[in-house]
């Protein structure tokens, strides 16, 4: 570590990589009942990096540094508060952790930890909204303003949400202990799900003013990578949506403009898509054939493979059977609207209105979009009802001013017309 690099640029990536693992280890002896006390010994850590690191300058092995200091803090907390000795010594003792002796924090046990943190942070009742709320907390280290942010809501009712999440991983006494085969059997899909809803929420936020939430991308894309460093979770499916992910994240830089104005599919610069992801998302592609089983993850991951590809002319006579697929394993009124806009690209406009027509998802912003993208070409007046309805319909900010955009080039179109009859 170079003696410039300041404490106040390295401390926030270290949070984001460390906080989740320190506070899994802790949890591993604490328990999750008492997942506040592992908490606080994160949190004081980095507090005293931040002073110490001020002073001092940034050490050598700031890593090594940190676990060190929480090591520390931890033994200091077994001998010196009498919370431990009263209330949660028997308890510890009677669950087989073993509490004297060196504390570890090897990069097994940070693995093994965090592993088995994602499971049981995943695998509890709570609702899919406040489960990722949990998530980004515990497992991503996010602030509760950060949460707010990323959902656009209250500080307080993010509290709110995390209270009765972290009620629920008390009242059902879930344990930090190693898995085994049986619980990556019960819970794998369920975590699967959760990570999946925390990158759709970065991919394409509906409650931020920021069309991309990257920091959220980023998160669910890690969490993910870790369970292909398991023996045990690395499974077919979880490389199918690693793949997914890594394909979908190589184009987030082309999505928006540098005011973060969204920017349609057909006029994105595809020099802008990350190769390195997308050759990434082909490894994961490959690694999750290996099996006989094709989940959901299995086709969305290769119908972003082919969005990613070169060819364009031959693209959607690929994807649209895989829609057709999706839909026969999982039906969703956003997949038949997806499959209706590949079928636009390989048939025709009018045929793709009337099979939107058909789902009929009239209190939907997208249902109105597409409408008003596949109207474009055949009825100005129509397209521009759509779009307008989608506006009134959305809660994004960034989109609504993508579709307002798209209205006066409409406008001035249809004035050119008028103008040259």
């Amino acid at each position: 570590m170079e003696e410039a690099t300041s404490h106040q640029d390295i401390l926030p990536h270290l949070f984001r990589q460390e906080y989740a693992k320190m506070t899994a280890v802790l949890c591993r002896h604490f328990g999750l009942e008492h997942i506040e006390v592992a908490e606080d010994i994160a949190s004081d850590t980095f507090m005293k990096a931040s002073e110490n690191w001020a002073i001092h300058g940034v050490p050598e092995n700031p890593v090594a540094w940190l676990y060190t200091v929480a090591k520390n803090k931890t033994k200091d907390y077994f001998k010196h508060i009498a919370v431990f000795e009263l209330q949660v010594k028997e308890n510890i003792k009677a669950s087989g952790f073993e509490i004297e002796g060196d504390f570890d924090f090897s990069s097994e046990i940070i693995a093994d930890s965090q592993l088995s943190m994602i499971f049981t942070v995943c695998g509890t009742t709570s609702s899919a909204q406040t489960q990722i709320c949990l998530v980004l907390q515990i497992l991503c280290g996010f602030s509760v303003e950060e949460i707010a942010c990323a959902f656009l809501t209250k500080n307080e009712t993010i509290k709110k949400r995390l209270h009765r999440a972290r009620t629920v991983l008390r009242n059902e006494n879930f344990q930090i202990r190693p898995l085994g085969e049986a619980d990556i059997r019960s819970g794998l899909d369920t975590v699967l799900k959760t990570l999946y809803l925390l990158f759709n929420e970065g991919h394409f936020s509906k409650t931020n003013n920021l069309l991309i939430r990257k920091d959220l991308c980023s998160e669910a894309v890690r969490l993910t990578l870790l369970l292909t460093e398991n023996v045990l979770t690395n499974t077919p499916d979880v490389n199918a949506l690693l793949a997914l992910m890594c394909f979908q994240s190589s184009r987030l830089d082309a999505r928006t403009d540098r005011n973060g104005v969204g920017i349609l599919f057909d006029k994105q610069d595809k020099s802008l898509w990350d190769r390195s992801l997308i050759d990434r998302g082909n490894y994961h592609l490959v690694n999750a054939c290996c099996g006989m089983e094709i989940s959901r993850y299995h086709l969305e991951a290769a119908i972003a493979y082919w969005h990613t590809a070169a060819v364009d002319e031959i693209k959607w006579r690929h994807i649209l059977p895989l829609y057709d697929q999706l839909l026969l394993l999982e039906y969703s009124p956003v997949t038949a609207l997806n499959r209706a806009f590949a079928c636009s690209k390989i048939y025709s406009c009018e045929k793709a209105i009337r099979e939107v027509e058909k789902i009929n998802l009239s209190e939907s912003n997208y249902y109105h979009e597409l409408l008003g993208y596949l109207y474009s070409g055949i009825d100005i007046n129509l397209s521009v009802q759509h779009y307008t309805r989608a506006i009134d319909l959305t809660k994004s900010k960034t989109e609504r001013h993508t579709l307002r955009q798209e209205i006066e080039r409409l406008n001035t179109l249809l004035s050119s017309l008028n103008n040259n009859k």
